[in-house]
């Protein structure tokens, strides 16, 4: 820090002048004030990088000044050594207490004085490079959000032109056209899959800046569960996936959010489970909040990717493997926290996997009804219940 600026403030003229010469000789730049009242006024007037305060002055006395100081937003980060012939602990204690971060003992030491300056100099110093190095670094965040969101946004009419040139193609295309049929469905599966990724990305960086409305209403959780679970009963295949859950489940929530929770914890289900494996979704009350959880009999996930896995652009380790989880686990983590609920996962390495969530027991109402099982038919996406408990 090139020429700091002090303040030294104390009501005896032979301690101003003599903190003041020997601070000057050491390139300090010095500003002396004999009173608590002209050390804010000239505070006020160029920020200090730090104050040399004297306790017992007529007035407003150092705490005081000290006081006023760390209340004003442009005056709290300046360093405040305290120097003063009060020498009993409690007097100490008070310094700290009002925001110091140092005292000096009169008659003092010069040397232990500079050290002390140079010391508190240097570390506000580094806070300021810090300070600084976060704001560039969060202004750097925001140009790379707003990049990904403005190329996101302009992929989304591409992508529609693509996919209704496909249709167009299906439906006017001769038939005896050989793998024509295959190679349009090809086609359609991936701009579906690349559509859901930008409305995937999109409403996950709404959801970091708050700009994604949460629309609650009272309704039954189970239909919303049975509905989405019916809705991918295809992309199930031949795998055993069941519904247990009360007849009816009333509860605060946006449904269209979590049903999209649901749905995609269900497809990671799916895709890590082997097609004679199964998967049970469920939904009950524990510990006085409403659990949803989705249980699979895949490969299960190392204790070390639980957390990091809910991460954006997070990897996870299958198999020897290195497997991409994209955003959807960081999406389904932004839209429980924002129904104030929780999620996690229960997993070891060749056990499977249960991935679940929360909602907060205030947002939750449940009906009386048995809980009851429903197993989904993948050929019709439907199917009843099948057992009562």
């Amino acid at each position: 820090m090139p020429n700091p600026n002090l303040l030294v403030v104390d009501d005896s003229p032979a301690n101003l002048q003599l903190l003041g010469g020997m601070l000057r000789r050491h390139s300090f730049k010095v500003r002396l004030v004999p009173s608590g009242e002209l050390a804010l006024q000239t505070a006020r007037h160029e920020l200090p990088d730090l104050i040399l305060l004297d306790i017992n002055m007529p007035g407003m006395n150092g705490y005081e000044v000290c006081t006023r100081l760390k209340a004003d937003e442009q005056f709290k980060a300046i360093p405040v050594i305290f120097i003063s012939a009060l020498d009993d602990t409690l007097d100490k204690v008070k310094a700290f207490s009002v925001g110091g971060v140092d005292y000096v003992t009169k008659p003092f030491q010069f040397d232990e004085v500079l050290a002390r300056v140079r010391t508190h100099l240097a570390l506000r110093y580094q806070e300021q490079q810090l300070e600084q190095a976060c704001t560039r670094l969060q202004e750097l965040e925001r140009l790379r959000d707003s990049l990904v969101h403005m190329i996101v946004h302009d992929m989304r009419s591409p992508l529609m032109v693509v996919r209704m040139s496909l249709d167009l193609i299906k439906s006017t295309a001769p038939s005896e056209v050989k793998d024509l049929e295959q190679l349009i469905k090809s086609a359609e599966d991936a701009t579906a899959s690349l559509t859901e990724m930008t409305a995937l990305l999109l409403d996950t960086s709404r959801m970091e800046a708050g700009q994604m409305p949460i629309n609650k209403q009272r309704q039954d959780l189970t239909k919303t569960l049975r509905a989405t679970m019916d809705s991918l009963a295809l992309m199930a295949d031949q795998r055993q996936v069941r519904l247990q859950a009360p007849e009816a489940l009333m509860a605060q929530y946006d449904q269209d959010l979590v049903g999209r929770v649901v749905a995609n914890l269900l497809t990671n289900a799916f895709k890590f489970t082997t097609a004679t494996g199964g998967v049970t979704l469920s939904v009950g009350h524990q510990d006085g909040e409403i659990r949803v959880s989705i249980a699979d009999t895949g490969q299960g996930i190392a204790p070390e990717y639980h957390q990091k896995i809910f991460e954006k652009f997070s990897q996870t380790e299958i198999c020897n493997k290195r497997i991409g989880v994209g955003l959807g686990l960081a999406f389904c983590k932004l839209a429980v926290e924002a129904h104030g609920g929780k999620i996690g996962v229960e997993s070891q390495l060749g056990q499977g996997s249960t991935f679940w969530f929360t909602l907060p027991p205030e947002a939750t109402a449940c009906a009386d009804g048995a809980i009851v099982e429903r197993a989904v038919s993948p050929l019709s996406g439907d199917g009843g219940v099948a057992a009562g408990q």
